[in-house]
């Protein structure tokens, strides 16, 4: 069993939260019990994962999305209603990390994903050392030199969904760029670094025409898919270094 306000420093300090200009709130986001026996992660705070911590008995949620983002409507109604009230009236802390997760050198979303897919990181092409988010390098040898096509096959088998892939050319990749969730319009960045191919989770009808028009191959890999090994990574570290009991949870979803 862990303090609740231990912890929530420990995080904030392991992510260097108050480093990052966000459009959400980072840290502690609901406030419920001071004592945190059990942590359950997830990628986003929906009302099925909070009903799987109620069930579980969770003290504490930590997600990658969770509440109060800029320009969202400030009425509690609703979903938001309903969803706040499954913490409140059971006690539940909820915690949040958007974008320093995802920058995180070997806990966050980028991190994570590239050891999942055998990609090799050599830097970022945005941001300070350290907090960069859209990620440049090669691919480890096990997927070294396939067509776009064969590329996009194995990402699919790794990821256990269907990767879109929007061929630019028919070369072998070697240089990749990439960046988790909805980050379809960083392939600027991608094109401007003379790279094979970008990733990220989403796609916008006008990225088709940037990879085509620029020769460079697009996977849209999933919003979701893209970005559920930080939030597992953190309340493993968070299991291990503060002893508490940790579980995740993975809420399907398409997007």
């Amino acid at each position: 069993m862990a303090d609740r306000d231990t912890l929530m420093k420990a995080l904030d300090g392991c992510l260097e939260a108050q480093a990052f200009k966000d459009y959400t709130v980072n840290g502690l986001q609901v406030e419920g019990r001071r004592e945190v026996r059990r942590v359950m992660t997830g990628v986003t705070a929906s009302q099925a994962l909070l009903d799987e911590a109620l069930a579980w008995q969770a003290d504490l949620v930590l997600v990658h999305h969770g509440y109060f983002w800029k320009n969202e409507p400030a009425q509690i109604t609703g979903m938001k209603r309903r969803r706040l009230k499954t913490l409140l009236a059971n006690d539940i802390n909820l915690a949040a990390y958007h974008l320093p997760l995802d920058a995180h050198p070997t806990l966050g979303n980028n991190a994570q994903l590239a050891e999942r897919l055998g990609l090799v990181s050599e830097g970022c092409l945005d941001g300070v050392p350290g907090r960069g988010l859209v990620h440049v390098g090669r691919l480890a040898a096990e997927v070294e030199g396939l067509d776009s096509t064969a590329l996009g096959a194995e990402f699919s088998r790794r990821l256990g969904r269907e990767v879109l892939v929007v061929a630019g050319h028919d070369r072998p990749i070697k240089r990749i760029a990439w960046c988790t969730g909805g980050a379809q319009d960083y392939i600027g960045l991608a094109i401007e670094a003379g790279v094979d191919a970008f990733l990220s989770g989403e796609i916008s009808e006008r990225t088709t025409h940037s990879a085509r028009e620029e020769g460079v191959t697009y996977f849209a890999a999933g919003h979701h898919a893209t970005e559920r090994d930080g939030a597992r990574a953190l309340g493993e570290w968070l299991a291990a270094e503060h002893g508490v009991e940790h579980r995740f949870v993975d809420i399907d979803n398409p997007a």
